[in-house]
Parts: C-alpha cells; sequence; structure tokens
C-alpha cells in the first residue's frame, strides 16, 4: 500500500472519529437539553401538580387536636385517620437523629437534596447495594406527590419531581427542620402518626425520653412501618433493629462495644394505643369533645370558617392533674370491683329471684327492659332503617357475636343483644369529680367503671337523688336566715309539716332512716352527722323551702328544684358536677366559683384564641359558710363519716377491715357529708378538705338496683371508701399539696362553733354489735 493511501485512510478515520465525537457531544447536549426541559416542564407543574412557594413554606398536614394536663401531660387526642402532633428538632433525642442518618441518608449533611453519588450506584447496580432516596427525597415523597402506578414512565416522572421537590426543600428548610418535619410526617402505624405519636404508643414516653434501642426500632420502621411492625412481626423489628445499630456503629455514633451489647438485648415494647375510647380520662374527654364543638360554633376563623377539631392542631390546655385523674381512677377501681364481687353475691337467683333487682315485680321488670331496649343505640339505628317495633324487638332475640365487660377483663361471646342489656344491668355504676374549691379547677373526673362499655357520663350527665348530701343547704339557710349554731340544739321527735303550708298537698312527717327517735335534745352538729331527719324537717319548717332552693341555685345547682318541704331530705335529682361546685362554696368562704375545665385554647403556631375567665359569685358571708363546714366536720368526727377515722373501732380490727377493708385513719380536718336515698337505690360523700373538694356517687343503672339492706346499701359503705383511697393516694404524692391543715376560721367569728357538751361515743355511733355480726363485706 502507498503511502498515499495510507494517509488518506488514515485522514477517513480522523474524520470518523471526529463524527463521532460531535455526534457524541450532541446527544450528550441533547440528552442534557432534554434532561433539563423534562425538569423544567415538571417543574412547571407540566407533568402534575408542583407545590407552589407558599405551599413549601406551610405544607398541608391533618394535625390532632391535643389534651394537655395541667401538669403538662397529655391526656388525649382529637382526630380522623391522623394522630399527629408534631415537635420541633430540639424535642428529639441525638440518638433518634443519629440512628436516622446512618440509616437512610449517611450523606445527608453533605448534599443539597439529590445524592449524586448513591444515585449513580443505584444505576450501576440497579439497586441492588441500596437505594438513592434521601432523607429529603422521602420527605417530599410523603408530602407532595402521588404514588405512581407500575409504568415506567410514571415511575420516572415521580422520581423526578421528588428531585425538584427535594432541592426546594433544601432550599427553603435546615437540615434540622427537614429532619423533624420527616419524623412528623411519617405513619407509623397503629395511629401513631408522626414521632410523638409513635414513641407514645409503642413505648409509652416522649420522644425525649427514648432510649438508643427504641429509637433504632422506630428509625427501622422507616423502611416499611406495616412490614417492620413490633405488634406485628417482633422477629424482623428486632433483626432491622439490629441493622440499624450497625448502622450506628460504622459511621461512628455508637462504639463496637455499645453495639454489640445493645444488640442482645430482648425486644421491649409497652404498647399503649391512643383511640377516643382507651387511655386517660375518657369520660372527661368525651365531655370535653362537646364543649369544643360548641365553641368552635360560636368562635369562627377570621375568614369565616369553622375551626376543625380532628384537623387542625389545637391545643387544649385543662385543668385536669394527670397524676390526680390516675389516682381517681385506680380507686374507682379498687372499690368497685370489691363492691361488684359482694353485689354478685347477694344477687345470686336463689338469694334474690327478681336479681339483680328489689322490690320490684315481674311486669315492672320486662317494663325497664323494655325501656332499655328503647334507648338503645340498636333501637336507633333500625328505626332509622326504617323497620317495624316487632323487626327491632325480634331483633334483640337473635344471638351474636359481642365483647362484654368483666372486671377480670373483656369476655368475647355470643348471645342476644337483649341478653346483653340483662348482663349489664347487674353491673353498680359511679361518678366522681374533684375540684379546687378557690379557683374552680376541676383535677379529676371520672364518669363511670369503663367507657368502651358505660359510656353514659355519671358526673354531668347522670343526675340522681341527693339525699343527705343536700341537707348542709337547709342547714345552711337556717345558720344565714335565723343565726343558729352547731351547738343549738332540737328535739329528736316527730315533727309534721302540716298540709298546704308550703305547697305539700299532704301533712309532710318524715322519720328517721332507723324508724326511732331517741327522744333527746340533739345539737345541730350532732344531728347532721347522724343525719338525723327530724331535725332536718324542724329546720325546713323554721326556714321555708323557697329560700333553701334560692341558696341551692346561688350554690350553682340548676337541675329541677320543687319548693316543697320534702326536698330537705334531698329527693331532686342533682349531679355530681352540681354538688362539687355548691360544696366548693363552702370551703371557698361563701364564694361559688364555677367548675372549669380549660383554661386556655391556642392554635398550631400557639395563637391564644380562647383563656377562661373565672365566674365567681357571693352567697354566703364567710362566718356562715364556715360554720357550715365546722358541722360538716362533725361528720367525720362523730358521725356516718367516722369510719375515716376508726376511732370507734380501736381495738377491733376485725371490724376496721370489715366495714371498709382499707385501713384510712385519716388525721386532718375532714368536712364531709355521706348520703343515702330510699332502698339504698343511690350512695353518695362529699368530701372536703381546704383546696380540695371531692364528691362520689355510687348506684345501679336503674333505681330498682341496689343492694337489700343499708350495711352495704349506704354512701358510708357505696361512695366513701372512693373517696378514701383517691385522698389517700393524692396525701402519698407530696408534689400535689393537698391540703391537711384545719379550715381557716374568720378573724371576727360571733356564732359558736366549739360546742362545751362533749356527745359519748354511744351517742354518736349507729353500728351496735348485732349489725356487727352481720357484716360480711
Amino acid at each position: 500500500m502507498t503511502k498515499k493511501s495510507v494517509k488518506k485512510k488514515s485522514d477517513q478515520q480522523k474524520n470518523l472519529f471526529k463524527r463521532y465525537i460531535v455526534w457524541f457531544w450532541r446527544l450528550f447536549a441533547g440528552f442534557i437539553g432534554i434532561t433539563v426541559l423534562v425538569f423544567l416542564l415538571a417543574s412547571w407543574g407540566v407533568f402534575g401538580k408542583m407545590p407552589t412557594f407558599e405551599i413549601l413554606e406551610n405544607p398541608k398536614t391533618n394535625l390532632a387536636t391535643e389534651i394537655i394536663s395541667s401538669d403538662g401531660k397529655t391526656l388525649g387526642k382529637f382526630y380522623f385517620n391522623d394522630n399527629r402532633t408534631p415537635i420541633s428538632y430540639n424535642d428529639l433525642p441525638k440518638y433518634l437523629v443519629d440512628a436516622l442518618v446512618a440509616t437512610e441518608d449517611e450523606r445527608y449533611y453533605k448534599h443539597s437534596g439529590i445524592d449524586v453519588r448513591g444515585t449513580l450506584r443505584a444505576f450501576v447496580f440497579l439497586g441492588t447495594k441500596g437505594g438513592a432516596s434521601t432523607i429529603s427525597q422521602q420527605l417530599a415523597k410523603l408530602l407532595f406527590t402521588e404514588r405512581a402506578s407500575n409504568n415506567i414512565a410514571a415511575r420516572v416522572l415521580q422520581k423526578i419531581k421528588e428531585w425538584i421537590i427535594a432541592t426546594r426543600l433544601e432550599r427553603q428548610y435546615t437540615k434540622q427542620e427537614i429532619i423533624a418535619m420527616y419524623f412528623n410526617i411519617y405513619d407509623f402505624n397503629y395511629n401513631a402518626d408522626g414521632i410523638r405519636s409513635a414513641a407514645r404508643i409503642y413505648f409509652g414516653k416522649e420522644p425525649h425520653e427514648l432510649k438508643i434501642e427504641e429509637s433504632a426500632v422506630l428509625v427501622g420502621m422507616l423502611k416499611n412501618s406495616s412490614l417492620y411492625n413490633p405488634i406485628r412481626r417482633p422477629e424482623m423489628v428486632k433483626q432491622r433493629r439490629n441493622v440499624v445499630l450497625k448502622q450506628m456503629h460504622k459511621n461512628g455514633y455508637i462504639a463496637k462495644n455499645e453495639k454489640d451489647s445493645l444488640q442482645k438485648l430482648p425486644l421491649e415494647i409497652n404498647f399503649t394505643p391512643e383511640s377516643h375510647k382507651e387511655g386517660t380520662a375518657t369520660y372527661f374527654r368525651e365531655y370535653l369533645r362537646g364543649y369544643l364543638l360548641d365553641w368552635i360554633e360560636k368562635n369562627p376563623k377570621k375568614d369565616g370558617s369553622k375551626y376543625n377539631i380532628y384537623l387542625d392542631g389545637l391545643k387544649i390546655y385543662t385543668t385536669i392533674d394527670s397524676r390526680m385523674q390516675k389516682y381517681a381512677e385506680e380507686s374507682v377501681e379498687e372499690h368497685m370491683k370489691r363492691l361488684q364481687k359482694e353485689f354478685f353475691v347477694q344477687n345470686t337467683l336463689v338469694r334474690n329471684p327478681t336479681a339483680p333487682f328489689t322490690g320490684v315485680t315481674n311486669e315492672e321488670i320486662k317494663g325497664i327492659y323494655e325501656r332499655s331496649m328503647r334507648q338503645s343505640e340498636r333501637w336507633r339505628v333500625l328505626k332509622l332503617q326504617g323497620k317495624s317495633e316487632e323487626e327491632i324487638k325480634a331483633s334483640f332475640n337473635k344471638k351474636t357475636e359481642m365483647t362484654v365487660f368483666s372486671w377480670g377483663g373483656e369476655i368475647d361471646t355470643v348471645m342476644t343483644p337483649l341478653d346483653s342489656i340483662k348482663y349489664y344491668k347487674y353491673f353498680l355504676r359511679t361518678g366522681m369529680m374533684s375540684m379546687e374549691p378557690r379557683t374552680g379547677h376541676v383535677k379529676a373526673w371520672v364518669g363511670g367503671v369503663d367507657y368502651r362499655h358505660f359510656k353514659y357520663d355519671q358526673v354531668i350527665q347522670g343526675a340522681r337523688q341527693a339525699g343527705s348530701t343536700f341537707k348542709p343547704f337547709v342547714y345552711a339557710t337556717a345558720i344565714d336566715q335565723l343565726h343558729m349554731s352547731p351547738c343549738d340544739s332540737l328535739p329528736d321527735v316527730l315533727h309534721c309539716i302540716e298540709a298546704n303550708k308550703y305547697g305539700n298537698m299532704e301533712p309532710w312527717c318524715p322519720k328517721n332512716s332507723s324508724g326511732e327517735y331517741s327522744g333527746k335534745m340533739r345539737t345541730l352538729k350532732n344531728a347532721l352527722a347522724n343525719s338525723v331527719n327530724t331535725i332536718t324537717a324542724r329546720l325546713m319548717d323554721k326556714v321555708g323551702p323557697e329560700p333553701v332552693v334560692n341558696l341551692s341555685r346561688k350554690l350553682g345547682i340548676t337541675s329541677d328544684l320543687l319548693a316543697v318541704p320534702s326536698i330537705a331530705l334531698g329527693t331532686p335529682d342533682i349531679t355530681v358536677y352540681e354538688m362539687v361546685g355548691a360544696y366548693g362554696t363552702f370551703a371557698n368562704k361563701g364564694v361559688y366559683v364555677k367548675p372549669v375545665m380549660v383554661t386556655r385554647i391556642e392554635d398550631k403556631n400557639g395563637t391564644i384564641l380562647f383563656e377562661y375567665v373565672p365566674e365567681t359569685k357571693d352567697v354566703l358571708s364567710e362566718e356562715i359558710a364556715y360554720t357550715t363546714v365546722n358541722l360538716l366536720e362533725g361528720v367525720t368526727e362523730a358521725g356516718s363519716g367516722m369510719r375515716l377515722r376508726h376511732t370507734f373501732a380501736k381495738d377491733r380490727t376485725e371490724y376496721k377491715e370489715i366495714i371498709t377493708g382499707y385501713p384510712y385513719e385519716f388525721k386532718n380536718a375532714i368536712a364531709g357529708k355521706t348520703g343515702t336515698t330510699q332502698n339504698q337505690s343511690d350512695g353518695w360523700f362529699m368530701g372536703m378538705v381546704p383546696n380540695l373538694v371531692t364528691g362520689v356517687w355510687v348506684g345501679g343503672e336503674d333505681r330498682a338496683t341496689h343492694f337489700k339492706t343499708i350495711t352495704y346499701g349506704q354512701g358510708a359503705s357505696m361512695a366513701l371508701p372512693i373517696w378514701a383511697l383517691y385522698m389517700k393516694k393524692c396525701y402519698e404524692d407530696e408534689e400535689l399539696n393537698v391540703s391537711k391543715e384545719d379550715f381557716e376560721a374568720p378573724e371576727e367569728l360571733s356564732i359558736a362553733v366549739d360546742c362545751t357538751k362533749e356527745l359519748t361515743n354511744e351517742e354518736l355511733i349507729e353500728v351496735d354489735d348485732e349489725e356487727f355480726e352481720e357484716l360480711d363485706f
């Protein structure tokens, strides 16, 4: 081959190479141009809506409304689907953040939203050596992009959107803010939306309290919270946790020996589900829901729209103290278990053929069940569906699977709806409320024994006959109008108020609960301590029912009150809520403070939307209020509430245990009043110390559900033990500062309260040896 032909061939090869180079750069430039164009078109929203600057500034997520106790604890939340309460980066423990970065995005602090190195690795190895999504991309996917179809083009476009949004997020927020947003937005399952809910639900604690191994569990769940869920697959979660710990060691966040020891730890989960029917203060939270729905109707946003308690992330600051609420719920459970056990013993069909009812006919029992069916949710729903009464009644006799309440835990069973109604009639109910008299702040609220199965709130819905707990209103009226003293005496003999004197159609001649009259002179203090009806009737005759009703109204009683003599013995139906507010007036030196449950409402940004202004009213002079308190102290010193102290049974330990079941032995000043209605249908105890007033009611759903005898059916046996258990727990918690001091007397006291004549125990105690032998509590 000639030199000329060789040169010509060489020139051709060079031209071909140049042509390849030109085409390569053209293709490369075209690829870059097309890529840039695709990214531009995507950012302009051509391939689907993209978030605006304003949306990036305020990404929209559904936020749960949080209910916060007076001591800063979360009592519960209101939400539809998202139980989310965001927290700041500063509230995240360091190890939680370290675990996230080590596991999900090792170069997080070095890139600007897209990890080029990770992306190339994923492209070359087709994702077999790890994905390329950064934390910013994952947040973008959670916040702004929809789930892509299986179409490859759609998936590529979605990835492009994620890249664009991720870079925008990086420009808009700090690295710390992005981490906080990611933790706050992720769904950990079981209503655990966001890291705060996840920490509380899976470990029963706040995020800042999480340990390293617990942080590793939650970060491990970020891969797939359904697959790596500690409730469903604990072994897989433990393995995933150990992978996270390995990554933390690899990236220098923990030492090898620490990693090794942590990996050996068992998986410890404290599953604490958060729902509207479970948790602390369920009855109070349900009351609060109604309160807030009423509030938002009257307080719209600036644009005229309404707040949504399930989506807008409001913060509700309440007066409830989480510790006192816990003690109240524990006390109710402890006593009601014992009381219910005895009720079951006394109401077997052998002992009581009409069990659980007493003193009723079979026809009356049918009426009770008929009313219960008509008041049920099943009846309401079927009626709305257009079913006839015959069809509805027939449905109550068809067996169905259900879960029922028992004090030993829920029971899965099969029974007819009618049988379930009969089953629940056996259970005694209770209501309890505790309040600071000076501020009106409600510290504890227990509306029943179990909200899941007994939704009727006995604190504010269940008005029941007040019995002798109403008598102090009569005594206070007499002291106010007639300037009577606790030491003044009246005869304990039958007293009748003639017909038509105060609107009563017939003569009213109340008997003492024992049916007997001592014929002796009794001081007012002794008469109230022992609930002597004849003395109360004499006082009512002296002042008249109208002034008693007027005083009751000023004390906050809004229930129906008929101005007739019989109200002196507590015939009106009154709620625990009303009674606690009324008694609080005596402890607060005659000033009524309306009970308050909510002190402040804030929006998600911390803007105050509502602040409570106390509602107060001067009702009695300080002297009259103190004198009434002095009378009520007599109840626990020498009356039906004396079992709080056990001074009447110093040498009879067995008696002490039987009558109450618990060693109380309070030494401090306590003012209180027991109450027992006819046939023992209702048992009450109202108890006060200077800075806390607590009311307790116990009874059946129907008045026919009650103990046969006064031994178990009186307020001192049914309700007083709950108060005593609760107060004992409160006193043991010294941080609560519940008072053990005496009630403060006015500087000038013209009414004699220090009675010179001391009554002996024999005169004061109503339980005799014969009754003692019958006790089997």
